[in-house]
C-alpha cells in the first residue's frame, strides 16, 4: 500500500509511526521516545521523560496518555499491557 502522506514532515501532532509493546525495565531505554502511552490494565507507570525527569503517572486502561518518555521503569510500575506509541 502506498502512503499518501510520505512527503509530509511528521510532527508531534501527527499519528504515531511506531507501536511498541513495552516490558518495563529499570536499566534500558525504549527503542524510540514515545508520543503517548496506552495500557491494558489501569495503574501507575514510572517514567523518565525525554527532558530527563523521572516520575510516576497514573494511566487509565484504554486511554491515550500523551507523554514523551525515554524509559519505563519496572520499579514503581503497576499498569500492565503497556504500549508506547512513537
Amino acid at each position: 500500500m502506498s502512503d499518501p502522506f510520505e512527503g509530509h514532515q511528521p510532527s508531534l501532532e501527527s499519528p504515531a509511526l511506531h507501536v511498541a509493546e513495552v516490558t518495563p525495565d529499570d536499566a534500558a531505554d525504549l527503542a524510540w521516545p514515545s508520543r503517548a502511552l496506552n495500557v491494558a490494565q489501569t495503574g501507575t507507570v514510572r517514567v523518565t521523560t525525554i527532558g530527563g525527569e523521572t516520575g510516576t503517572v497514573y494511566v487509565a486502561a484504554g486511554a491515550l496518555f500523551p507523554i514523551r518518555v525515554s524509559r519505563i521503569w519496572a520499579t514503581g510500575t503497576t499498569a500492565t499491557g503497556i504500549v508506547a506509541l512513537c
